[in-house]
């Protein structure tokens, strides 16, 4: 059993697959579809829980598959009876209670980042920093950052995780991987307030920081 997150509806939620229901409770997928598809819910609640995604079979061919939220999976797994039913069930929603305690913890992590981000941007702007790097200032220190904590840039985290440029990095990483961005940054933060310049900062960071997050 695995609960993981995924995004449905434009939104980060904890989900669980088809495949992987089919596979515990003992069904063939194509039976689990099919009973994702004929469920008398509305089309609110189905684009809200149930997330349209594919897969690679033995065959190598691509074949449907769904992802579904905690209360998709409720619905749909309802009507599955018996005593090793239940059990997987509760099993599933212990993973659930899990899953979304540790992604509560990454939106708090993410609404404190916005407030750094802030801050290091500011300090950059009322510097001479962003004057003499054409307004890049942010997106050169961010990406020495990146390069201290995972030994990547911006770019190469994105081509790593599959992210488009459009797309948020930071809604990819952990919540341990945020808090050292955060760390960070309110570390560059205080130097550039205290007239250190880029070279100065990224020799100092680099030479201190002696924990690399993988990514």
């Amino acid at each position: 059993m695995l609960v993981e997150v995924k995004r449905i509806s434009k939104a980060e939620v904890t989900v669980v697959s088809s495949l992987d229901v089919a596979e515990t409770f003992g069904k063939q997928h194509a039976h689990v579809l099919r009973d994702i598809k004929e469920l008398e819910c509305s089309e609110e609640f189905r684009l809200s829980n149930f997330g349209e995604s594919s897969y690679i079979n033995s065959q190598n061919k691509k074949q449907p598959m769904y992802y579904m939220t905690r209360d998709g999976f409720t619905i749909l797994v309802m009507g599955y009876t018996g005593e090793k039913a239940m059990r997987f069930k509760e099993a599933y929603i212990k993973q659930f209670n899990v899953m979304e305690k540790a992604l509560q913890g990454k939106l708090i992590e993410r609404e404190k980042g916005i407030a750094v981000r802030q801050s290091l941007t500011k300090a950059l702007q009322q510097s001479t920093e962003n004057e003499r790097m054409h307004g890049h200032a942010y997106s050169t220190y961010t990406n020495c950052i990146y390069k201290v904590l995972f030994g990547k840039n911006a770019k190469q985290l994105r081509e790593e995780l599959g992210i488009h440029k459009k797309e948020n990095l930071r809604d990819y990483l952990s919540t341990e991987e945020l808090k050292a961005i955060q760390s960070m940054e309110c570390l560059v933060s205080g130097l550039v307030d205290c007239g250190w310049g880029y070279d100065q900062i990224k020799e100092f960071i680099q030479t201190t920081n002696t924990v690399r997050v993988a990514a």
